[in-house]
């Protein structure tokens, strides 16, 4: 069975792009496209996929509904992770972070997820700014070929 292990180098071929699917109120599917990388849990200790989000959508659906599914491919390979979703945000203090250590956690997950940066104070501010959200996936089952 894939693990974590594997979804990491799996992004790190692909550019760290994958496709992350919540559920709406009425049981659709919406998709959008996320850089992701695994990352340690901030509370927990556990390795995690996980992105930073903006999308309204994307983040009502994770609040209501805290399952996401994530597809990572690189040419034919591919491989999903499933699992429950943790929030931490300026909208989302249910981890209980302090602001320096969500500033801490969402530039960890940029630099997971393939991003590098030569301005990290404009990057905090933005992240403010914008009322970005880390997304931590806590898998409950990885799979693919």
């Amino acid at each position: 069975m894939p693990d974590l292990h594997d979804v990491a180098q799996l992004a790190a071929a692909n550019g760290h792009l994958a496709v992350v699917s919540t559920v709406r109120a009425d049981g659709t599917v919406q998709a959008s496209l996320v850089s992701a990388g695994v990352s340690t849990h901030p509370t927990t200790g556990q390795q995690v996929l996980a992105f930073v989000a903006a999308g309204r959508v994307k983040l009502a659906n994770l609040r209501a509904r805290p399952r996401a599914t994530v597809t990572l491919h690189h040419r034919w390979k591919w491989l999903t992770v499933e699992g429950t979703a943790d929030l931490a945000g300026p909208d989302d203090p249910q981890l209980g972070l302090r602001p320096e250590q969500l500033t801490a956690l969402l530039r960890a997950i940029f630099v997971d997820a393939g991003g590098t940066h030569d301005d990290w104070p404009t990057y905090d501010r933005t992240m403010a700014e914008e009322r970005r959200v880390a997304v931590l996936i806590e898998p409950t089952r990885v799979y693919g070929n």
